[in-house]
This record gives structure tokens, sequence and C-alpha cells, in this order.
């Protein structure tokens, strides 16, 4: 049997295993194609930008500006204390904790959730953050894990880290544009007008994330072997959702919410490997 302390921290952990699983079926194929020894630690940092970003998002019938502070007060005393009776915030305390990562990115993280509290049109700079707290920081968080304490590998694949997280967001902007503005009063992509968004708007927005996405390949390629195959598949994925999204007329984004199917995703998670087996990457 295993000691008192040591199946607490297991059991916090299977619980950010299991909202991840609940909420996302693209991560967890990804997490899966990590090597082991990475699992537990990326599901405790998806647990807890879940649960962060649940707040802003779903809980409507309460005082989400109260709940997020809480949410944040309760993250720091977590790291301070290293433990916590919140599940999702002990499993998370224990990474942070161990990889040593940079708790201005969890402020970061925590302020772009903030930044979601109200109805907006972002400009360019609060763009710039938003993208910057809500998916590069959380590419870097996943990036420390990965590098296991090798901070010159971790300053060298920063950059591509924060590209593959901001071509990961804005592709969520995009396949999302509809159900953001109608459902949450938000536009986050400067300049444009949902009202009057067109072609030439569209293709603007894809010809920056493909950049995006190029300059993350190579970031990609350098990983760690047991990091690589897992985040090329997420890679990949965003890649195919992307395409599908460029071939879409303006009209069908502002109508419809754009889907990798299931069976599309198992694909994708075969041939990747077998791309990986045969380093052909």
């Amino acid at each position: 049997m295993l000691p008192p302390k040591t199946l607490f921290d297991t059991t916090t952990l299977e619980c950010s295993k299991l909202i991840t699983q609940r909420y996302s079926t693209s991560f967890t194929l990804g997490i899966k194609t990590l090597s082991p020894k990475f699992h537990d630690s990326i599901y405790a940092i998806y647990g807890f930008v879940r649960f962060a970003d649940e707040i802003v998002d779903t809980f409507h019938d309460h005082d989400k500006a109260e709940l997020l502070e809480r949410f944040r007060k309760d993250t720091y005393q977590a790291l301070e204390e290293k433990i916590s009776l919140n599940p999702v915030l002990h499993a998370f305390q224990l990474v942070v904790n161990e990889f040593k990562i940079d708790h201005a990115y969890i402020d970061a993280f925590l302020n772009s959730m903030a930044m979601d509290l109200t109805d907006r049109e972002y400009n360019c700079d609060c763009y710039e953050e938003y993208i910057y707290g809500s998916a590069e920081v959380v590419g870097l968080m996943c990036l420390k894990v990965f590098c296991e304490g090798d901070e010159a590998m971790f300053e060298r694949l920063k950059a591509p880290a924060c590209k593959l997280g901001a071509a990961f967001q804005k592709v969520n902007f995009l396949r999302d544009i509809k159900s953001d503005y109608h459902d949450r009063g938000r536009v986050y992509f400067p300049k444009v007008n949902f009202l009057s968004f067109c072609t030439k708007d569209k293709e603007e927005i894809e010809a920056d994330i493909q950049r995006d996405f190029d300059d993350a390949y190579v970031g990609i390629m350098a990983l760690p072997k047991g990091a690589k195959m897992g985040v090329y598949l997420a890679y990949i994925y965003y890649l195919k959702l992307f395409k599908k999204i460029k071939k879409a007329p303006a009209a069908q984004i502002l109508a419809e919410r754009v889907r990798v199917p299931d069976n599309t995703k198992l694909a994708l998670l075969l041939s990747s490997y077998i791309r990986y087996q045969f380093n052909t990457f």
C-alpha cells in the first residue's frame, strides 16, 4: 500500500488526468503519445488551465471575477505551502515546484483569464498580451517539464514553443469566432469587425497563423525524444484543422464551427506514429 502522502499526490494527479479525458480527446491523445514519465505533469498543467478557463466561460450564474480571484489566491497558497485540498491545485503545485516553473507564467495566464471577464474587441497590444498569457505560457510550462532541468535547451526552444502556442490559440479563435461573438461578446482579432468579416480579413489572419506554424516546426524537431511525438501529433491535428478552416469561405466560418472528426484524429495518430518510427517528419 502506498504511503498516505504518496496516495494523496497520486490521487490528485489522477483527477487531473480525468479532467483532461473529459474535456479534450485531442489533448488526451497527444499526452498518451508522450513518454510515460511526462504524463502526470502535463495532465496536471491541463487540469489547472482547464478549470481556470471554466470559471470565465461557464459559471454564468456566479460572480466569475470573485471565483477567479479566489482561484488565484488558492493557487499561490498551494504553491507556497506545497499542499492544497483542491486536487487540481495540489497536482499543479507538485509540477510547478518540481520543475521550477516561473510564477510569472502563471501570473500571465491568470491575467489573460481575467481579460475574458469583460466583453471587448481587442487592439493589437491586448491581443498579443492575451495570446501570450492564454497560450504561449502554457507551452512554456510544458516545455519546462520536457526539458527536465536542462536550462540551455529550454532557452533554445522558448521561442518556437511560444509560436506553437500562438498558432493553436489563433486557430481556436478562427474556429470559434461565431460563438465567441454571440455567446461571449468577444472579437479577439484586432481591427476585425465580426459583422463585416470578409475573405481579406480571413486570409490575413491565416497568413499570420501559417508563419507561427512554420516557426514552431523547427522547435518540435529539436524536442527531446520522449516529448517529440506527442507535440508533433498536436501540431498535425491543429494543422489539419487549420487547413479545413482555410478551405472554408468566410461566411461558413461565421455560421458554423469547423471540426476534425474523431476517426480523422485516430488516422492522424497512426500516420504520425509511423512517420515518427521511420524518422520521416
